[in-house]
């Protein structure tokens, strides 16, 4: 385990450089503990969360593990302030409600017309949350936190880590004081860390092996790697790029105490690596999930995406919907092409030792 510690170690105060992401709906205390208590950081999902019921959260993780762990936000252009949905086209709010109308025929559901429900304004209450509760690490899922909020962090001993898909990205990120740079590859599950939505699925989208070692050139933080990695392969992997760590999310979306429906843990084991796609017709953001007929029917329809979360928020009885039937068709899956090295569903703390277990051998292997 020594040759596989390095700096960033150190940095956050855990034992071995595996970080979980915070994915929004999965990743609550009993996740989070379970990766602290293996030696690794657990972070707590933050998006949408009440700051009463992040502080709550807070407090469970605690109780379960007295070890280092984060909490993950998000700080997209488009939710500094949200979308104001009385704003938006009713032509585009028509056409969305068609299509998902569609949908709601076929899971049961109740036709719609009206708009979203409001987004609801949360950022800087989250944020001092996390300043008075002392976590140990913020993590930001999309947007720069600011030099201004990685001051306040810093005034009370809190690490920063913010994700990049682009070396620019990450240089704003390093010049707005962050601790660790997460380096989001195309592979990744999940959302795009792009702080504007990009013109196309496409875009921001340099995979992990050609990214990882570009940023580790370009910034003098910490760098961990993110996208396609699931194994003690991918950490040495990541560890030979110039990162000091990685960050997995599909990984751990398929574990015990991940939150995760039970059939979304299944269509992982089942997947491979070429079962996902991008696409912003779930959330108004470009994400990865496993594809579906709520993502070709939605496409092929040419219905309007609506802007960012408020797509969500239009389509959230679909989801509900979908949840409550275990049908796989309607709901978002959100996951990476690591998918397909994924077959079984151990607890977290195991996915942990069997990473650091599993690269130990390859490390031993490569060196003769």
């Amino acid at each position: 385990m020594k040759a596989l510690r390095t700096p960033l170690c150190d940095l956050l105060g855990i034992d071995v450089p595996i970080i979980q992401s915070g994915m929004g709906g999965v990743a609550g205390p009993e996740l989070a503990a379970e990766v602290c208590r293996a030696g690794g950081l657990g972070i707590l999902a933050g998006l949408n969360v009440p700051a009463d019921v992040l502080r709550r959260n807070i407090a469970r993780l605690r109780e379960l593990s007295s070890r280092p762990f984060g909490v993950n936000l998000w700080l997209h252009e488009a939710m500094q302030p949200p979308v104001d949905v009385r704003t938006l086209s009713e032509s585009d709010v028509r056409g969305a409600q068609t299509e998902l109308n569609r949908f709601r025929a076929a899971l049961g559901v109740e036709p719609k017309s009206g708009g979203p429900e409001p987004i609801p304004d949360l950022i800087d209450a989250q944020i001092d949350v996390i300043i008075e509760e002392r976590v140990p690490v913020l993590s930001v899922g999309l947007g720069d936190p600011r030099q201004d909020r990685v001051a306040r962090c810093r005034e009370r001993g809190i690490r920063v880590m913010a994700m990049a898909t682009t070396v620019g990205d990450a240089l704003v990120l390093e010049a707005s004081g962050v601790d660790v740079i997460v380096a989001q590859g195309g592979e990744a599950g999940g959302h795009r860390s792009t702080w504007v939505k990009p013109c196309s699925a496409s875009a921001a989208s340099v995979g992990t092996m050609t990214l990882v070692p570009e940023i580790v050139d370009a910034v003098h933080v910490p760098v961990v790697a993110a996208g396609g990695v699931a194994d003690g392969r991918g950490l040495v992997a990541a560890l030979a790029l110039g990162a000091q760590g990685i960050l997995l999310g599909t990984r751990f979306v398929a574990t015990r105490e991940s939150k995760a429906a039970p059939f979304f843990k299944q269509a992982i084991v089942a997947g491979t690596a070429d079962s996902t796609r991008v696409t912003d017709v779930f959330t108004g953001l470009y994400a990865r999930g496993i594809d579906n007929e709520f993502i070709r029917g939605y496409e092929r329809s040419g219905a309007p995406v609506l802007p960012p979360l408020a797509q969500r928020n239009l389509a959230q009885d679909v989801y509900a919907a979908a949840a409550l039937k275990g049908d796989q068709e309607h709901f978002p899956m959100l996951a990476g092409q690591s998918l397909g090295l994924i077959h079984a569903l151990p607890g977290a703390a195991d996915v942990v030792r069997a990473i650091v277990e599993e690269a130990e051998r390859v490390r031993k292997r490569i060196a003769g």
